[in-house]
């Protein structure tokens, strides 16, 4: 009798892991699911200010037409990318193009000292902080979820609970991992 009872425990006890497990489990794929939505949010955040940022430049240096240019394919690859990898691929490119959006800003002083231009280069600066982070909260939750599905006990729920591995938010180039310098004197 004794010894149904500690089955009995035993097997209460395995289930009650096996519940919290998959729960976990769970709750970390939502967790990714959140933190690569954030980055999306704040990616096409900044995909709306590009078309002021650049209007506000063609004033000022209108012949700097296929920097426009390279900024304007940028935004629409970017805002048509899907999936991590390509997300983070086309993030890459419009941070280059930026960069090159901004190097012909400093030539113009006149434009440095517009009152629209610095308010659009804070919310691009501010944009691009919250990206930073959305980016960092995205790959620690990542790295929890891949951790949990890798050790035991969650390596045993993983397939019962639907999760799988996710990979990270790289951005291939070092370079294009820095933010766009936006400050101006």
């Amino acid at each position: 009798m004794n010894g149904v009872y500690v089955f009995l425990g035993v097997l209460a006890l395995l289930v009650v892991i096996g519940i919290a497990q998959y729960n976990k489990l769970v709750r970390l794929n939502v967790a990714v699911d959140e933190g690569f939505a954030q980055i999306e949010v704040q990616l096409q955040r900044r995909g709306d200010l590009i078309p002021n940022l650049v209007e506000t430049v063609k004033g000022y240096a209108s012949h700097e037409k296929e920097t426009f240019e390279k900024v304007v394919q940028a935004r629409a690859q970017a805002t048509a990318a899907q999936g991590v990898a390509a997300v983070a691929e086309a993030d890459g490119m419009l941070t280059q193009a930026l960069r090159g959006l901004l190097a012909v800003a400093e030539a113009y002083p006149d434009l440095k000292a517009s009152a629209n231009f610095l308010s659009l280069q804070e919310e691009l600066s501010a944009t691009e902080n919250k990206v930073g982070f959305a980016r960092q909260y995205y790959n620690d939750t990542v790295r929890s979820l891949n951790e949990s599905i890798v050790a035991i006990p969650g390596k045993f729920f993983a397939g019962l609970a639907k999760v799988t591995a996710r990979d990270f938010y790289v951005v291939d180039d070092p370079n294009k991992r820095t933010v766009p310098n936006v400050t101006f004197n």
